[in-house]
């Protein structure tokens, strides 16, 4: 189907990738980025740093922490990987056609959710998903014509595709463009060779991952991995993890999308159900370390005798096939986790442009800086950064940039802060680095 430019394009997105994949975007690498890691010109500006040594309780020794993860099939996530996926194969393109990455940016996403009829032994699909697109995109180069809705609804398309197993996008699934041409100013800094910062933005990292962050994650990715999945076939991708820890006890809720065509009866249900639970619930203790207690529940709205109105079915695997809606934004931080107690920045990495959108860069690099000086840096149970930039700065001289370090009981604080920005400063020099690998897809946004 032929894009046409208003109000809106649509596309039956057809299946174009057979194979299953994780949490990623990423389509094949991109062609080699001419002036990726290149410094920018000019005389550097003053960058404001700031180092601090705190005196707090990092999250992990808190009383109280809550941690929650979306995973691979819930709404949010897939509005967010499928805006990754629109905006990395927007990424090859230009780089093929132009020898750059020209001004886009595929961050405004809403994925309205189709209706179904879920029931024992099958039910059906009433209404399509809607993921409608935004929010710009260079259609022009050179007076040749870019078709930017094409390009986008192919990329959503074949990532459904590879990672919903039971959504057929050609039937299950329809693309809507709002894509539109971005403003001169804007465009005019995706000429550089290593463009500066497209906005006035921050972006935070935290390390390390705390053993609840770690369990959270690996709940969620044990449910969605190949060799779960090839066991429980009734299991959809639609995995909802929340954890709360109370002192030295962790406490799990977990939501898990059952597919109804594998449900042949509501005993059926509540054996499956408890086979999971228990399995989940063997795979997480053998991972505890410096807890004591681990309470896992599974499909807490449920409720027996009450046929399919009591148990969590799906027709295709998620709540988005008749349920939840998602946005862009709306899941997981970069780092994996939606972190309660740590900060955070409310940017969404996934769908901004990777060469100078600083919502996607400096997250990424912020987390980067945090993970290395606290692996490089003896004796810190924790390290916050956050960096803030300067609309049409260069990337490596963020307007401030600010490490905070929470030492471990007894350890000798001499030459930490030293040593913390040497680190710092190697990084934001390195940004060039970082920004080729955000053009490849290989670092997660969500």
């Amino acid at each position: 189907m032929s894009p046409r430019r208003a109000p809106a394009v649509q596309y039956a997105l057809g299946r174009r990738c057979p194979t299953k994949g994780g949490l990623s975007a990423a389509g094949p690498a991109p062609p080699s980025l001419p002036g990726a890691v290149g410094r920018p010109q000019g005389s550097r500006r003053a960058v404001h740093f700031q180092i601090e040594t705190l005196a707090e309780r990092p999250a992990a020794r808190r009383r109280v922490e809550v941690v929650e993860r979306k995973g691979l099939g819930h709404p949010d996530t897939m509005c967010d990987l499928m805006a990754e996926a629109a905006g990395l194969a927007l990424t090859r393109h230009y780089v093929e056609l132009a020898g750059r990455v020209l001004h886009f940016n595929t961050d405004k996403a809403l994925l309205i959710a189709g209706s179904s009829i879920p029931s024992p032994g099958g039910g059906l699909v009433t209404a399509p998903m809607r993921l409608v697109l935004g929010d710009r995109a260079t259609d022009v180069w050179e007076g040749q014509r870019i078709p930017v809705a094409q390009i986008a609804a192919e990329a959503v398309g074949q990532w459904a595709g590879a990672h919903l197993r039971y959504v057929d996008p050609s039937r299950h699934l329809v693309f809507e463009s709002a894509l539109r041409p971005g403003s001169a100013e804007l465009t005019g800094i995706y000429a550089a060779e290593l463009p500066g910062a497209n906005d006035t933005s921050t972006g935070v990292g935290v390390a390390p991952l705390t053993e609840t962050e770690e369990l959270v994650i690996a709940a969620e990715t044990f449910l969605n991995s190949p060799a779960f999945q090839a066991r429980h076939p009734e299991c959809g991708e639609d995995v909802k993890v929340m954890g709360v820890r109370l002192e030295r006890r962790l406490e799990l809720t977990v939501a898990l999308a059952f597919v109804d065509r594998f449900v042949e009866s509501e005993d059926f249900y509540f054996r499956r159900k408890e086979e999971v639970r228990s399995e989940l619930e063997q795979h997480l203790r053998e991972r505890l370390c410096g807890l004591d207690a681990l309470d896992l529940r599974l499909n807490t709205l449920d409720e027996p005798g009450r046929g399919a109105a009591g148990m969590y079915l799906t027709v295709l695997g998620t709540s988005a096939d008749g349920a939840d809606g998602g946005e862009v934004g709306r899941g997981n931080r970069p780092r994996g986790v939606i972190a309660f107690h740590r900060p955070c920045s409310l940017e969404a990495a996934a769908g901004k442009n990777p060469v100078g959108h600083v919502g996607k860069i400096y997250n990424a690099l912020a987390q980067q800086i945090a993970e290395r000086v606290q692996a490089e840096v003896a004796g810190l149970e924790e390290v916050r950064s956050t960096l803030v930039s300067r609309i049409g700065s260069p990337l490596r001289e963020p307007w401030i940039a600010s490490l905070e370090l929470l030492p471990a009981a007894g350890a000798a604080g001499t030459g930490v802060e030293r040593a913390a920005r040497e680190v710092l400063e190697r990084e934001l020099a390195a940004v060039g680095d970082l920004v080729a690998e955000l053009v490849a897809g290989r670092r997660p946004v969500c």
